[in-house]
C-alpha cells in the first residue's frame, strides 16, 4: 500500500510538472539565489525562463501583480495564472498546481536561510509559504522546517 502511495504521489508531481508549462522567472541581473531558485524548480521538471530587470521594473512587476508590502521577495515567478514570489520549494508550487485555489499565487517574503535557493537545508531557519488571497488576505500553505 505504501508503494501505491508512493507511486501515486510521484506520479501527481510529475504531472502537474509536464502540465505547468512555462515559468517565467522575473529578477534582477545580480541574483544568484534566483539563479538558484531556478535550478531548484528545473530539477523537479519544470521549463525555467529567467528574465533580468531593472530594479525599478522588477518592483513594478510585483505590484501589478498584486503583490503587497511584505508580501515579496527577490525574485517573482509567472506559471498557470499564478504568482510565484520568493524561494517557494517545488512542491508547494505543485500542490498549489494540483489543487487550484483562487488565489493570486504563493509566497516566501524576503529571502529565509535555508529556502531553496537560499543555502543549507538541513540547517534552515523556520519560515512560512503564505497563500495570498485576491483580496489581499493570506493564509499559511505550508510551513518549514
Amino acid at each position: 500500500m505504501l508503494r501505491l502511495a508512493v507511486f501515486t504521489a510521484t506520479a501527481l508531481i510529475s504531472q502537474a510538472a509536464w502540465a505547468a508549462g512555462q515559468m517565467e522567472v522575473l529578477k534582477s541581473a545580480s541574483c544568484g539565489c534566483c539563479v538558484s531558485w531556478g535550478k531548484h524548480m528545473r530539477e523537479a521538471g519544470f521549463t525555467v525562463t529567467e528574465r533580468d530587470l531593472p530594479l525599478a521594473d522588477l518592483n513594478a512587476a510585483k505590484a501589478e501583480a498584486g503583490l503587497k508590502p511584505g508580501q515579496t521577495s527577490c525574485h517573482t515567478a509567472r506559471i498557470n495564472g499564478y504568482v510565484i514570489e520568493g524561494h517557494v520549494p517545488v512542491r508547494e508550487v505543485t500542490r498549489l498546481l494540483v489543487e487550484r485555489p483562487e488565489a493570486i499565487g504563493l509566497t516566501v517574503p524576503d529571502m529565509p536561510y535555508g529556502s531553496p535557493g537560499m543555502g543549507d537545508a538541513a540547517n534552515a531557519d523556520p519560515y512560512d509559504v503564505l497563500l495570498m488571497k485576491r483580496d489581499g488576505a493570506t493564509e499559511v500553505y505550508a510551513s518549514y522546517p
